[in-house]
């Protein structure tokens, strides 16, 4: 019968799995609570600083969307090149 290979591999992966269950177990780093924990004070940004990061984000976004379709319209002529020379 077909399919006794994955069968085993499955098999061994469902045993691994459990053997790094008890494992996890053992290690309880991150348990606990978070309540206690006091957060470190932002400084608060100006309407100015917003406005300059906003613009220049904005400029990133624009570069990066003119840059994609640069490429795609390069990749997209060269499969036609490519596929009309394959033609003749």
């Amino acid at each position: 019968m077909g399919g006794e290979g994955a069968m085993m591999a499955a098999n061994q992966s469902l045993k691994d799995n459990r053997g790094q269950l008890s494992k996890q177990n053992r290690q309880q780093g991150l348990s606990g609570s978070y309540s206690k924990v006091k957060l470190k004070p932002f400084p608060k940004a100006t309407q100015e600083q917003i406005e300059t990061i906003k613009t220049r984000i904005e400029n990133e976004n624009r570069r990066r969307n003119k840059l994609t379709v640069a490429i795609l319209i390069s990749l997209i002529t060269l499969i036609i090149l490519f596929f009309s020379y394959v033609k003749t």
